[in-house]
């Protein structure tokens, strides 16, 4: 355990400002020699009561639960996405950005920026799945997957925190707002779609479970809403690959909806994975993957 100025980081008053770091995973940091990064739990300064902030120590957790995040951001360099004009204006319109190559579409530095954060995701042991530049100019994405919403929040709030960090090597910021170039552009957003299956829809499912969580997520859509990241309303406008904040529906390879149900799923049998569009590039992967698994947990099993 750590004693830390609570004040400092907006989390306590002056005049009462001790908290406590109570480590609970550890990654080996490979830009360092014998080098660990340390994810801790912020804790009253009784070390037992987790903080308000903490948004690990209460979750729903299933050790059987999948979780795979879709991280997208923008890179940034002096103020606007890497490969906009400088001085103001824009690019040619999306359309040959996505998933680019090519100097003219990505540029000469951000290939370079999310390889070498693959490589030191790897390093750490963090299931980094993949990369692909996105949409729009100057957008990409990573994926990580982990078994358990903990581990896969953790190894999210990790990954996170090493591309941040590799970025002041070369000048640029990492901007995670979902909509950072305003709601009133045609530029895609910024989500962490989250894919989920827990182990009854993996090895069970069947069309009737199916169809009756759906109901459930329906039901709690806008608990869901609470916690899916901040300024969603500027993202989920029912363009740009997105149904609207106060709707909900799912659809069959549907990247228009709330939850896209994967051809997989259905040749299935209706077992597999799910994949939740709604929440945003700024949500807290631990509140995302507890909501999600609460309104699994109200759906009958037998």
């Amino acid at each position: 355990m750590w004693g830390f100025d609570g004040s400092s980081t907006r989390q306590a008053e002056g005049h009462s400002s001790d908290c406590m770091l109570k480590p609970v995973a550890s990654f080996p940091d490979s830009t360092k020699k014998n080098g660990l990064l340390v994810m801790c739990e912020v804790m009253m300064p009784d070390g037992k009561t987790p903080h308000r902030t903490n948004g690990r120590a209460t979750i729903h957790d299933d050790p059987d639960a999948w979780f795979g995040f879709e991280q997208e951001y923008f890179l940034y360099k002096d103020g606007v996405p890497l490969g906009f004009p400088k001085g103001g204006g824009f690019p040619p319109p999306q359309g040959k950005y996505y998933t680019g190559v090519g100097y003219d579409a990505v540029g000469n530095l951000a290939r370079e920026i999310v390889d070498t954060h693959l490589e030191l995701c790897l390093d750490a042991g963090i299931n980094h799945e993949g990369i692909n530049a996105e949409v729009a100019k100057g957008q990409w994405e990573f994926q990580i997957f982990g078994k358990g919403s903990r581990k896969a929040a953790d190894q999210m709030w990790i990954a996170r925190y090493l591309l941040m960090r590799l970025g002041e090597k070369y000048g640029v910021d990492v901007n995670f707002h979902c909509k950072p170039l305003g709601a009133d552009v045609d530029w895609n957003g910024s989500g962490m779609h989250s894919n989920f299956s827990t182990k009854y829809m993996r090895e069970v499912g069947g069309k009737e479970y199916f169809e009756a969580l759906m109901a459930a997520f329906d039901k709690y859509k806008n608990e869901h809403i609470a916690v899916y990241g901040p300024d969603n309303h500027m993202r989920l406008t029912g363009l740009h690959e997105t149904q609207s904040i106060d709707k909900f529906n799912y659809g069959v390879a549907n990247r228009g909806a709330s939850v896209r149900v994967p051809h997989s799923f259905v040749n299935s049998g209706y077992r597999g994975y799910l994949e939740d569009r709604r929440p945003n590039s700024q949500g807290d992967p631990y509140k995302i993957a507890s909501r999600i698994l609460q309104t699994i947990a109200t759906v009958p099993t037998k």
